[in-house]
């Protein structure tokens, strides 16, 4: 167990830094940089700027550094000092900025993951055990119009119904009384109140999704031998399927979880702009549309970071809940 977790935390460092390159060099790949975006904010005010005036701005900035030097300089800071770099546009800290919105970021994540294992597992479970009955089809179209239905389209429809049904403006996370205030418990009920929406535009996809998994799972587990041979020894159906089948057909599920908690998180820039919703979604969208690169490349690092703790969290699951893969570690 001691080897494995110290190669998985090799593989993450290696991962993370394969990843803050890529990035960094993806980041600056379109024409232009901050200085540019900014005076073209200044031209469209009517208070444009003079070539000199942008030259010491992109001095000022390190700008005019080669890219390698710019991203040693941001990764040693943020190495030996913790120091993820300073937002151009926010004119705070990269690392402040962020976790304002990460907080809410994770409690949407969160909930919308949890929310998706506890309707997906069952679901999957009992259509694999009525294969190609009425439920098992009824189930089987929900899953293929979740899948089919864009995010936006999702949003707008629910945030209309939820106006309509409920008269609750569904936008964002909080009612205007509570966007500011304090944290309390009048605030978090608050904050439970709008996350329905978001949830289950977030998880609807991801669920429909994994409820397949779950059916082709279940159901490739009951055709193996040792089911049969479980069946006619004289034990339970219930039994049987929860002791057997439905262990191994949890494999595959908890190994996505890593990849789906990054799914997740990925998924909302989109609807947190259509529901104007305060998390990291949109600062992402908006950090690379105003080419602030050291807090979009500090976002993409974040996002890196949830996939590999995820797959590591995966990795260990799977070692606790199938003997198969202990033996094979050791």
């Amino acid at each position: 167990m001691i080897r494995f977790v110290f190669s998985r935390f090799v593989y993450m460092v290696l991962t993370m830094a394969a990843v803050s390159v890529i990035a960094f060099i993806l980041i600056q790949l379109p024409p232009g940089d901050f200085a540019d975006s900014y005076a073209n904010k200044r031209q469209q005010a009517g208070a444009p700027i003079t070539t000199e005036e942008l030259d010491n701005m992109r001095h000022q900035l390190g700008l005019d550094q080669p890219w390698h030097i710019q991203y040693g300089s941001w990764v040693s800071n943020m190495v030996l000092r913790g120091d993820m770099g300073y937002s151009w546009e926010w004119r705070r800290p990269v690392a402040d900025v962020i976790g304002d919105r990460l907080p809410l970021t994770l409690a949407l994540a969160f909930s919308t993951l949890f929310l998706m294992y506890l309707i997906a597992i069952p679901i999957g479970i009992y259509s694999a055990v009525r294969q190609y009955s009425a439920t098992d089809h009824l189930f089987s179209t929900a899953g293929y119009v979740g899948l089919a239905t864009p995010n936006f389209l999702l949003a707008l429809i629910l945030m209309y119904l939820g106006q309509k049904w409920f008269g609750q403006s569904v936008g964002g996370l909080f009612s205007p009384e509570y966007q500011d205030a304090p944290w309390s418990w009048g605030r978090v009920g608050n904050l439970i109140e709008h996350l329905w929406v978001p949830v289950i535009v977030l998880g609807t996809a991801g669920t429909a999704y994994l409820i397949r998994t779950v059916r082709a799972s279940t159901l490739d587990e009951l055709d193996k031998m040792y089911v049969m041979a479980a069946r006619a020894g004289g034990l339970s159906p219930m039994r049987l399927l929860l002791k057997y089948p439905v262990r191994m057909a949890l494999n595959p599920i908890v190994a996505t979880l890593g990849w789906r908690l990054t799914y997740v998180i990925s998924g909302a820039p989109i609807v947190g702009v259509v529901m104007s919703l305060p998390d990291t979604g949109p600062l992402f969208l908006h950090s690379l549309l105003n080419q602030d690169m050291y807090l979009a490349g500090g976002m993409v690092l974040i996002y890196c970071a949830f996939t590999i703790i995820g797959t590591f969290i995966s990795d260990l699951l799977l070692i606790l809940i199938d003997p198969r893969i202990r033996m094979q570690g050791n």
